[in-house]
Parts: C-alpha cells; structure tokens; sequence
C-alpha cells in the first residue's frame, strides 16, 4: 500500500471535518451529513496527538502547548456552541491535554509500576469524566487506542483501530459516532513523516481551532 500522507495531511483533513462539523453543528443541526463528516476529525487528531508524544522534542512544552490553547478556545468553545459563558462543558484542547497526561504516565511507569501507569489513563478519563470534556471517557478511550495501536504490525493495527474505535463507540456513544471507525481510512495512508514544518504551520493549526469557532459565533450573531 502506497503511503501517501504525513502528518500536515492528516492535520488538514481533521481541520476541514472539524470545520465541517462544526458548521453543521451551528447552522444545519437538522441535517446528519455535516456531524457524520465531522466524524473522521476527533480520531484522526487523537492519533496525530499520540504520534506528537512519541515524536516530540519536548513533552513538557507540548502539554503546556494544549493547555494553554484549551484556555484560550473556552470562550469562543461557549459562545459558539451555548450562546454564552458555559462552565458545564469544556472544549476539546482539554481532553487532548488530559490524553496526553495519561500516556506521559502510562509510559513512565510502564515498567517501574504498572498500576500507576493504568491509574494514568483511568484518572484521565475520570477527570475528563467529572469536567465534561468534550467527548469525556470516549475520547481518552480513544487516545488510548491509539497508544496501544502504535507497537502492531500493519494490517492488524488497522483491523484493531476499527474494532476497538467501533466497540468503544457502540457502547459510549450514539449512532452518528460510529462513523469515526472511517477514520481508519486516511490514518492507514500515514507514512509517518511530518510534512512542512514550521512554527508558524504548527501554531497556525493550534489557532484554527478558537479562531473558526469565534468565526462561527459571530456568522451566526450577525445572521440572527
């Protein structure tokens, strides 16, 4: 199979899809085909943020990176979605931040203390759980599958990404949810090499996130 895309690939489809959902979400909400597009995004950047771990030059900066995005992207993450100051559900830089804990954990005690790199991602997903995260437990479960995925062969990593992504979904979430398993599809195209690189690029795609949702916010202000 001809690997055909690296990670600013993958960046720009789960832009896109997100943007797309999101759109969706705001302006069509009656209209699935919007959320069931959306649906390749979140699994696609859960896969890129465990690639980040392993590949980054520092995780201390790339925890602070997502943190410090997750509180910049509160506000427009509440306006866009509630119309105004919401405290009951946090944005999705949050549980990519708590994700990315619990695989700093989990790896650092893997062979020191097992039970303490377990508890890693059980207090992530409690803790994304309790904040209300968007996604909560489904979305450290699926950074988790991730992880795990990473160490398989070709071939039957992508058969467990789709079954442990579709079995996880069917339990956690609803149907529409389900089309993440297609996610599989572009993640299998991934050469494992990082595309163009640049502060700028990298920063760039942090500040889609805030930036399309304010945009968004304010479309829909103008419009009403």
């Amino acid at each position: 199979m001809m690997k055909l895309l690296n990670s600013m690939h993958l960046k720009l489809i789960a832009l896109i899809t997100m943007i797309i959902d999101h759109t969706g979400a705001i302006f069509f909400s009656g209209q699935d085909l919007y959320r069931i597009i959306g649906r390749l995004s979140f699994p696609i950047y859960c896969f890129l943020l465990v690639e980040g771990f392993f590949h980054t030059k520092s995780r201390e900066k790339y925890a602070v990176r997502l943190f410090i995005f997750a509180l910049i992207s509160e506000l427009p993450f509440d306006y866009a979605f509630f119309g105004g100051l919401n405290g009951s559900h946090q944005n999705i830089f949050f549980t990519l931040f708590l994700g990315l804990s619990g695989i700093w954990i989990s790896e650092s005690f893997r062979h020191k203390n097992p039970l303490v790199s377990i508890a890693g991602f059980v207090g992530a997903a409690v803790l994304a759980t309790l904040l209300n995260t968007d996604y909560t437990i489904l979305g450290i479960l699926y950074i988790l599958i991730f992880y795990f995925a990473r160490s398989m062969p070709h071939g039957l990593k992508e058969i467990y990404i789709l079954l442990a992504i579709g079995t996880a979904t069917s339990f956690l979430s609803g149907s529409i949810q389900m089309y993440a398993i297609f996610a599989v599809i572009p993640i299998m195209f991934y050469n494992g090499k990082p595309g163009l690189r640049s502060r700028l690029v990298q920063y760039g795609f942090y500040a889609a996130y805030p930036v399309h949702l304010m945009i968004l916010y304010l479309i829909q202000t103008f419009m009403n």
